[in-house]
């Protein structure tokens, strides 16, 4: 089982919109509402992949049940804890030109009581996994190392970060490494306090900061990724596609590399499942989708090389 960690969710809205009129009413044809957050568009991936995924993190209020709700109608399992204060909205403007305008509520503040609750039921759920997943960012109330102390309490299951900022250095610093990161390279770059480039990645990854991280996969969008697994580099090479929703991408490569993870596949069968997984999100309009039936097709596109 692989067991995705939402500490965050929200009720995601995307409203379209010929063109958006400030100061006066707008009428939206069309609304799509989702349950967010990037380890719940990691979760539906994971799910769409037919991997046993078990949903987990904190929930409140009527935007909470909604959320269950419509996990519940997927047929996705969870165990989240319950919290006092309700979760969050995030509202998406989708306008014809394909831009978008994003609205972001900052989500409910956990009580010490609430972050330690969760910390017990946490040690329960995660018995049973192969696989830990923890996405996205922190709640207020939270401390910045909340995630290192997941990752602590995970017994040496193989657990994939994807966060960013204060979280993911209070992570490298930490006494229990991630097995996985995936930073972009201006997540890099904000880490070593330095502008870089592509040709930079290899000395840069193999300083003692990254150290005792067994995966580090650095997205470059449309030209890959560069990939180190113990002191192996790699360079993935992706085929160009027509993107519809970039937007959940990122957390569609983390389900993919799970799953490969999980399913103990070799290094470059688990860098062309992320990829892959990525790819097929972004060829989707709904965020943390895919079309599974075209997984081989494009699969067998990727090239990763040793580096």
């Amino acid at each position: 089982m692989i067991v995705t960690v939402t500490m965050n969710p929200s009720l995601d809205m995307a409203y379209s919109v010929s063109h958006l009129v400030l100061d006066d009413v707008n009428r939206v044809p069309q609304v799509e509402k989702t349950a967010g957050g990037k380890g719940l568009n990691v979760t539906r991936v994971l799910h769409q992949m037919n991997a046993q995924v078990l949903a987990t993190g904190l929930i409140g209020g009527n935007i909470g049940k909604y959320i269950t709700d419509q996990l519940d109608d997927a047929n996705i399992s969870h165990a989240f804890y319950p919290i006092a204060s309700e979760t969050r909205n995030s509202i998406a403007i989708l306008h014809d030109d394909g831009k978008q305008t994003e609205l972001l509520e900052a989500g409910p503040e956990i009580t010490a009581q609430e972050a330690a609750s969760f910390l017990a039921q946490f040690e329960k759920i995660i018995k049973d996994a192969d696989v830990l997943t923890l996405s996205g960012s922190l709640p207020k109330g939270l401390a910045s190392d909340f995630y290192q102390q997941l990752i602590q309490k995970s017994n040496g299951i193989p657990t994939l970060l994807d966060t960013s900022g204060q979280s993911l250095t209070d992570c490298l610093s930490g006494m229990v490494k991630p097995f996985l990161i995936k930073p972009n390279l201006s997540e890099i770059q904000a880490l070593i306090g330095r502008s870089l480039t592509v040709s930079d990645l290899r000395s840069v990854l193999s300083e003692e900061q990254f150290a005792g991280i067994e995966w580090i996969v650095v997205s470059l969008g449309s030209q890959g990724a560069i990939a180190k697994h113990h002191d192996m580099f790699y360079r993935v090479t992706i085929p160009k596609i027509e993107t519809i929703n970039p937007v959940g991408s990122g957390d569609a490569t983390i389900a993919g590399l799970a799953y490969g993870i999980q399913q103990k596949l070799d290094d470059i069968s688990i860098l062309k499942t992320g990829m892959t997984a990525g790819m097929l999100n972004a060829q989707e309009r709904k965020t943390g989708w895919i079309n599974y039936a075209n997984f081989k097709e494009l699969f067998n596109q990727i090239n990763v090389e040793r580096y």
